[in-house]
C-alpha cells in the first residue's frame, strides 16, 4: 500500500512548483533590469505563492518573496502563502509604498493590464524620483502558459468534474424543458461533487438561439428540431475547464449533419495539426480554412480557441494574429463553431495539451453528433 504523505511532505512538494515559477520571474526580471516585480492581478499571485483570495499584492525581488495583505486575509494568507513573508496593511497602496521604499529597489516591473491608473499614479507621487516604474505587458504575457504536473492534476480534476455534470443533465433533457433549468441542475451537480465555483455562466441556447455563441441559458423551451449548444466548465482549487457540445433534439436535418460534419472537421484538422514551434496562427487558419471552402467563412466570427487554467480566457489567444509558437506543456481550447441565423449553430470545444510530438485532447465526451 502506498504510504500517505505528510502534511510537511506535500508543502515541501509544493514549495518546488512555487520556487520553479518564481525563477521564471526572476529570469523577466534579469533580461529587463529589474530588482523586482509587483504582481497584483489575482490569478498571477496565486501562482506565485498560492493565495487564493480576493485581495492583496506580490513583490518578488532576486532573492525574496513578500505577500502583503489586510486583517481579512491575514489567517488566510498564513495558510495558503508559500514561501513568502507575509506583511500586513491598513490600506494597500501605502503599504506597498512602504515596502518598496524599504527595500531600497530602483527599477521595479508592474503589471501594467492589472494596475489600476489611480494606484499607478499614486505610486509615481509617493516614489518620486527613487524608484523606477517599468510596465511588462510582454515580458509576463505568456507567464502562466505552460503548464506543470501540479497544474495539470487539477485541471484534469475540473474536467472530470464538468464532463460527470454532462453527463447528469443528458438523462433529464426532454422536450419541453426551460433551458435553465437545465443551466441551474448542471451548476448544482458541480458545486455538489467538487467545484470551487464554474468559470463562467452555463451557456445553453436551443433552437435558433443556439446560433448565438455566448447565448445564456433562457426560458425558451427545448423543442422537437433543435439544436442545443451547451457550453460549460467547472473549477477546482482554483483551475478551470471548457467544454462544447452540440445536439439535436430529435431526428437532425440534412442540414444539421452537414453543418456539424463541417465543424467536426475543422476541429480534428487543426488538433491534428498542433505540435511545439507551430505558429499559433496556422492552427487557426487550418480549421478557419476548411469552414471557409466549405462556405461557411462569414458564420465563423470569433478565434478559434484560448488558453485555460487559473483564468478561463488566458495566454495563449489561439486566434489568426498569433504568431507565437506553441510549447510542449500549453493548455488550450479547440473550438470552432457555425452560426446561422435561422437554423441555429453548432461549436465543438474541446481543451488541449501540446505534446512532445502533437496534442493530446484532454475532455474526452463523446465528439460524434447525438441525437437525444
Amino acid at each position: 500500500m502506498a504510504r500517505k504523505h505528510s502534511k510537511a511532505e506535500n508543502k515541501l512538494v509544493e514549495n518546488l512548483f512555487y520556487e520553479m515559477r518564481k525563477k521564471m520571474v526572476r529570469e523577466v526580471m534579469d533580461s529587463n533590469q529589474l530588482d523586482g516585480i509587483l504582481f497584483t492581478a489575482l490569478e498571477n499571485i496565486h501562482y506565485l505563492c498560492g493565495f487564493t483570495g480576493s485581495d492583496g499584492a506580490l513583490v518578488l525581488t532576486r532573492k525574496d518573496s513578500f505577500f502583503l495583505t489586510d486583517s481579512r486575509y491575514w489567517t488566510q494568507a498564513e495558510e495558503e502563502v508559500h514561501d513568502a513573508r507575509i506583511i500586513r496593511y491598513k490600506k494597500k497602496m501605502e503599504g506597498i509604498v512602504s515596502l518598496l521604499l524599504e527595500l531600497k529597489l530602483t527599477h521595479i516591473g508592474f503589471e501594467s493590464i492589472s494596475l489600476a491608473f489611480s494606484s499607478h499614479q499614486f505610486l509615481l507621487e509617493r516614489l518620486a524620483h527613487e524608484v523606477k516604474l517599468i510596465p511588462l505587458e510582454n515580458a509576463l504575457k505568456n507567464l502562466r502558459a505552460v503548464k506543470d504536473v501540479q497544474e495539470l492534476t487539477r485541471i484534469r480534476k475540473a474536467i472530470d468534474i464538468s464532463s460527470n455534470a454532462f453527463s447528469h443533465i443528458m438523462k433529464i433533457l426532454k422536450e419541453g424543458i426551460q433551458e435553465r433549468e437545465v443551466a441551474v441542475e448542471m451548476e448544482f451537480f458541480m458545486k455538489r461533487n467538487g467545484a470551487d465555483a464554474l468559470g463562467f455562466d452555463i451557456i445553453i441556447a436551443s433552437g435558433k438561439r443556439s446560433a448565438l455563441p455566448h447565448g445564456r441559458a433562457s426560458a425558451k423551451r427545448i423543442e422537437k428540431g433543435d439544436f442545443i449548444l451547451i457550453d460549460f466548465g467547472s473549477g477546482f482549487q482554483g483551475y478551470h475547464s471548457d467544454q462544447t457540445r452540440t445536439l439535436v433534439f430529435g431526428k437532425p436535418s440534412p442540414e444539421q449533419e452537414k453543418i456539424y460534419r463541417i465543424v467536426k472537421e475543422a476541429h480534428d484538422h487543426a488538433i491534428e495539426a498542433i505540435r511545439p514551434g507551430l505558429s499559433i496562427c496556422e492552427i487557426d487558419r487550418v480549421a478557419r480554412e476548411h469552414i471557409q471552402n466549405q462556405g461557411f467563412g462569414e458564420y465563423f466570427g470569433h478565434g478559434l480557441g484560448h488558453g485555460i487554467g487559473l483564468a478561463v480566457h488566458e495566454d495563449p489567444v489561439v486566434n489568426f494574429e498569433n504568431k507565437d509558437l506553441a510549447q510542449e506543456g500549453m493548455i488550450f481550447t479547440i473550438e470552432p463553431g457555425i452560426y446561422l441565423p435561422d437554423l441555429g449553430g453548432v461549436r465543438i470545444e474541446d481543451m488541449v495539451r501540446v505534446t512532445s510530438d502533437g496534442a493530446e485532447i484532454l475532455t474526452y465526451l463523446p465528439r460524434e453528433l447525438e441525437a437525444i
